[in-house]
This record gives structure tokens, sequence and C-alpha cells, in this order.
């Protein structure tokens, strides 16, 4: 047992069964592995766990499709799955799949609790049937569009664009998507969980800090609108677990499927001899965090928790949301090639380029993510081999050349000093996810060290004569930086700090190791670490990705309403506060000047604003401004503009940029 009093587990969402891992899905899991990888650094007694959603009414078509069983579907998809995450480095302790004993015990344990406890009804409700395939349809199987806000072509439990819940019969105009024939209304017996018994629990637990103040506020919605009963049971033919004492009818997917998280530690917990009661009693001081992308929040956030209430397990500890991947500004897209898949990223990209870049951006809050193609290049580029890797390549050979030893003393204590000291900081921000200011805070260090090497030039002391022990103790002080720096960034590049490990000759690295130096210690002959990615290769894999038909444009072109917009079309504009962190001209453009803003918890963000004529770039620093934060990013010959930053007036001299009064923070949304 490590030394640490902290145990947990650790869970990312459970990918269904149904098609391959893309990279959607990975922000997530790398976001969850980063995580875990700190936690086990520090000695944290972290499991982490995670499985396939094996069940549900879509499996059994895929496989009925295939010609083949849903055993031998789940089973091909999860070999898939495995592979992908591997390859992303992506370390689970148990990867599992729903579709197992484990699941099947504590799903019944989960429901003859909540059965017992007065929490389970029954009531006959009339559902739609599927004539021409002669089966009930389940939620996501009947199309129409939503009794809500009237968005067509929404599925039958929630609507993808306002997020209402609703039954079926609910939908306006609803039809079948097997086979498109109108459903026929007919009677049947289903169960219900009773979730407004728990409305008292789930208020406190909304406002316990478990989960976000943004994303309680947003669950606290549906309180204030009243909870509903849910319905857990679905009718045969049905892949799932049968529900005990009703034959032919089972668990609807969504009543089993969090329970695999408990499943996954229990066959983990079996399998290397731990006591799994303590991860899920309530009186336990082990911790349950779950990540999930915030299109599952409804159910991890209310139904969840009060199942486990209901069945005396302990609720979630926290549940950290993430938002959506666009690539380039846009939804990802088979006819533009930026729907890609693990694989296809495999084929032609290092995964721990994607790891950095999503760290290098991630915020803990759930606003969607864009990979931006050209900026994901530079930054690799620029930040991995261009500041880390270069501390090592410049000075190393040095070292070999001097006998192959560190020296016995630094030639500058205190720059080695400072980049130990930020450890504490770098690991809070770790602890809170805050992965892009910990990228940032670790950056700004390798760039005081590349300072540093610029100044000493230990490459022309090595020509002259006598001065051999200053280029050691310059190198022995930029090696010693350089093994921190891989300190903290091995949670995000566990490859990269390997290599790094065998070129320093020293043991894995753990957080702590930054506190003690490397003196008097023979290091490998330095090799290449990383290479640099070439937009070439980005090409390559976008033209792999591509598919074979074309899809509608995202937006497509209607009827002009005059030049009025509506308060929805405005609700779409992500208005931020801004800090110009820096302004310069740039080289060829006479109104252009290119600015460094800090956004917040959003990142800095480039912007090529037409304000040259009107605004020295010193006028500018420190300012505060109102960025449209969410504007698709324009390629110009000078470098791609992130956004836009708004000012008033016909141009010219005459313009003013808009700023907000005085208190407003950097990353402050603009009501």
């Amino acid at each position: 047992m490590p030394d640490s009093t902290r145990r947990m587990l650790v869970t990312s969402a459970l990918p269904y069964a149904n098609g391959p891992v893309h990279l959607g899905h990975l922000l997530e899991y790398i976001q969850t592995d980063i995580w875990v990888r700190f936690q086990k650094m520090r000695n944290t007694d972290c499991v982490y766990v995670c499985a396939d959603d094996a069940h549900g009414t879509a499996i059994m078509l895929k496989a009925e499709e295939h010609g083949i069983t849903p055993e031998d579907q789940i089973a091909r998809v999860r070999a898939d799955h495995e592979r992908d995450f591997a390859d992303f480095l992506i370390a689970f302790d148990e990867y599992y799949t729903t579709h197992s004993e484990e699941n099947r015990e504590l799903a019944e344990v989960i429901y003859t609790r909540n059965r017992d406890s007065g929490y389970i009804s029954q009531k006959t409700i009339t559902q739609l049937y599927d004539p021409q395939r002669g089966m009930f349809l389940a939620d996501r199987f009947v199309q129409g569009s939503c009794p809500k806000c009237g968005a067509e072509d929404q599925y039958g439990d929630n609507c993808e664009a306002c997020g209402a819940t609703y039954t079926p019969g609910e939908l306006i105009n609803p039809r079948s998507a097997l086979s498109g024939a109108p459903p026929e209304e007919r009677e049947t017996t289903q169960l219900f969980f009773d979730l407004p018994q728990f409305e008292g629990m789930l208020r406190d637990w909304l406002a316990s800090g478990a989960i976000r103040e943004s994303v309680a506020n947003k669950l606290g919605e549906w309180l204030e609108e009243g909870l509903q009963p849910w319905d857990i049971s679905r009718e045969a033919p049905y892949f799932g677990f049968e529900i005990p004492g009703w034959p032919n009818k089972y668990f609807y997917v969504w009543m089993d499927a969090p329970v695999g998280y408990m499943a996954a530690l229990k066959h983990y917990c079996d399998r290397v001899g731990r006591d799994f009661a303590p991860y899920w009693d309530p009186d336990s001081d082990y911790e349950v965090h779950h990540f999930i992308g915030k299109d599952i929040i409804n159910f991890h956030g209310l139904f969840w928790p009060a199942m486990l209430d209901g069945a005396n397990f302990r609720k979630p500890t926290a549940l950290h949301a993430h938002g959506f991947v666009t690539v380039n500004g846009a939804k990802m897209s088979k006819s533009r090639g930026t729907f890609i898949t693990a694989r296809h990223y495999l084929e032609h990209l290092d995964p721990e380029y994607l790891r950095y870049y999503f760290a290098a951006k991630m915020v803990p809050g759930v606003e969607d993510f864009d990979l931006n193609l050209d900026d994901f290049v530079q930054r690799v580029n620029s930040d991995l081999v261009g500041k880390v890797i270069n501390i090592a390549s410049r000075t190393a050979n040095f070292i070999r050349k001097g006998g192959g030893s560190l020296g016995s003393e630094l030639d500058n204590p205190a720059l080695v000093d400072e980049a130990r000291n930020a450890a504490d900081e770098i690991a809070e921000l770790y602890e809170t996810r805050e992965f892009g200011k910990a990228m940032r805070t670790i950056m700004a260090l390798a760039d005081q060290a590349n300072a540093y090497i610029n100044e000493r030039e230990p490459w022309k002391l090595a020509k002259e004569e006598g001065r051999e022990d200053k280029v050691r103790a310059i190198c022995t002080t930029a090696l010693n930086i350089f093994r921190i720096l891989v300190v903290y960034l091995k949670p995000v590049l566990p490859v990269l700090a390997e290599k790094s490990e065998k070129f320093l000759a020293i043991d894995p690295l753990q957080w702590g190791d930054e506190q003690t130096l490397l003196l008097d210690h023979a290091i490998n002959k330095f090799k290449p670490l990383m290479q640099r990615v070439g937009s070439e290769q980005v090409e390559a894999l976008l033209q792999a990705s591509a598919g074979t038909t074309h899809e509608a444009e995202d937006n497509a072109v209607t009827e002009e309403d005059g030049n009025q917009i509506t308060i929805d079309d405005f609700a779409q504009l992500d208005l931020r506060v801004a800090r110009i962190a820096h302004a310069q001209s740039v080289e060829g453009a006479d109104k252009l000047l290119q600015l460094t803003l800090d956004v917040g918890e959003l990142g800095e963000r480039t912007v090529f604003a037409g304000i040259k004529t009107r605004y020295a770039p010193e006028e500018l620093q420190d300012r505060l401004v109102a960025y449209v934060a969410n504007l698709k990013p324009r390629k110009m010959k000078f470098g791609t503009s992130e956004g836009m930053v708004l000012a008033a007036g016909p141009g010219g001299d005459d313009l003013h940029v808009l700023s907000p009064d005085n208190g407003a923070r950097p990353g402050m949304r603009i009501q």
C-alpha cells in the first residue's frame, strides 16, 4: 500500500461498443489519464477504470447488420478500443465491459435495494411500436421534432439542441429510425425509478461542491421544473440484462451503464486481491471522481447519485465535465477530413503531440475545445522541440565531450532553485485540472533556461583553453533544469519522460524528485527525443480521414430575414474580457497589429487586428478589451487569427477599441 493516505477511484465515461474512438472521445481520456498519472506520481493510491458500454438496441442492430451475435460485436469493438487507448498511452488499471457478471450482479443489487426501499414503481403506459420491425422502439430509435423547442430530427429521449428530456411519445411527428414507419401506440407495463423522492438529497448534493457551480446551476433547472419518474425498463428484443422477476423485460442501458464503473472496479479488486467495499461505502474516506462530457451530465448529475443513494452506496466525490471538440473552429466533418479517428491519427502522428496540445489548451470547465491544426503544429514544435528538448540538445554533447559526467556544482543555483520552487504551484494546477496554466508555467521556465544558455554561450567557452569546468557547470545547470521540467511534464508526456530517464541514466521520476540535484553523475549519449511535426503530416492525415460522401454544410444559408437576428443568434456569440498581454507590428502589413490576448481560463489567443493606424503597440499593453472568443479562426499570410477584438468608429484615426469597466477580469463573459 502506498504511503499516501489518499485513496481514490477515477473513471472516464464508457465508450459505446458501436464504433471507433475518435478525437472527440480522446479529449476526455487524455485529460483523465494526465490527472491520474499526476496522482500516481504523488504516491496517491489511485485506481483508474473504464469499460465498453455494451448494451442496448443499437448494439443488437449493429450485430444483426454484420451477421454476427451481439457478443461477437462487442468483443470486436472492445479489442479495437483497447488497442487505440493503449497506443495513446491511456494507462487504465482496468478496462472492462458492461456485459459482465459483475455488472449484472451489481445492477441487480442497486435495483433490488431501491425496489425494496419503495423507489421503484410500475405502471401501464402507452409505448411506440414499429409494426414493420415487430418491436417496441427504444428511445434512440424514435425520431421527430422536440416537444420543447421544435428542433427537428431529435431522438426520443433527449434533445441535442436544447437539452430537454421527454418520452418518445411526446415527440412531434415521430417516426421509426429503423424503418421510417410511423410508430403505433401500444400499452405495456414498465418500471420507473422514483426520482422525485430524491429532490432534497439532490439539492444538497448539487450545493456540496461536487460539481462546478455553472454545471450545478444548470442541473438545478431540472429541479425547479419538477423531477419526473424515470423509465428504467425496456421490452424484448433487447441486448442487456433481464430484470429480476420480469421475464422478457430488460434494464434500460442507462440503468446498468454507470454501474459499469463499479463492475470494472470489482473485477480489478478481485484480480489483484483488494477490498472493493470501501470505495462505495458512504462512510469511508475513499474518493470517486468521474470525468465525463457535458452531453451526459444529466445522467451522472441526477439519476446516478440518486440510484446510488437509494441503494445505500456513496455518491461521487466529484464530476469533472468537459466540452466538445471542434477542429479548425467547426464540428468534426468527414467531408472536410476532420472527423479523425484515433487509428487514423496514429497512422500519421505521434500521440504525444496530441496529448501535449490538449493539455496546453485545456481548462477545467465545459467550454468546447478547438483543435486548430496550424496552432497544433506551431505549438508542438515551438514548446516541446524548440524549448524543452532544446535545453538538452544544446548542452548534452559538451558533457559527453568532457568525460560524460555532470559536474559537482552548478553555475547558476538560483535559476535551478526557481525551477524547483515552482513544484507546488504546478502541482496545484494539475490537481485543479488547470492543465493549460500548468503548461504555460513550465514553458516559462524552459524559456528562462534557454535564455540562460544563450547568455552563457557554452559553445564559445568550449573553444577557450582552461574553461572546461565552467562549461561543465553551465551544462550541469541546464540539464538539471531539463530534468526538473521532465518531472513536471511526465503526466502529459510519459514516453518523452521515459526516453529522458534513459538519456540521464536515472530511475523513473516521481513528483518530489525535482527537489534533488543531479551532480557528479554519468549520463548517456543524447539522442533526439522527439521529431518536429510537419504540416505535410497533418495534411496527409486530413486526406486519409476525408469521407467518401459529401455532407451538408454545417451552416446552411436560409432565406434572409432582412438584417435582423434573433436572440438565439446573438446568444451564439461567446464574448469575453481579454487582456492584451503583448502587441506588435506585423511586418509587411500597414494596418495590422498582432495581439497576444490573455483570456483567463481559455488561455492565450492570437488576433490580427486592423488598428495600427490608430494605436501604437505600446499603447495597448495590458489594456482590457472585448473579445469574440468563438469566431472561426481565419488563416492569413501572417498567421492564424483566433477571434476578434471589438472596436467602434469608421476606421483609420477615428477608431476606438472597446474596453470593459475597471474590475473586469480576463476570461469573464460579457453578458
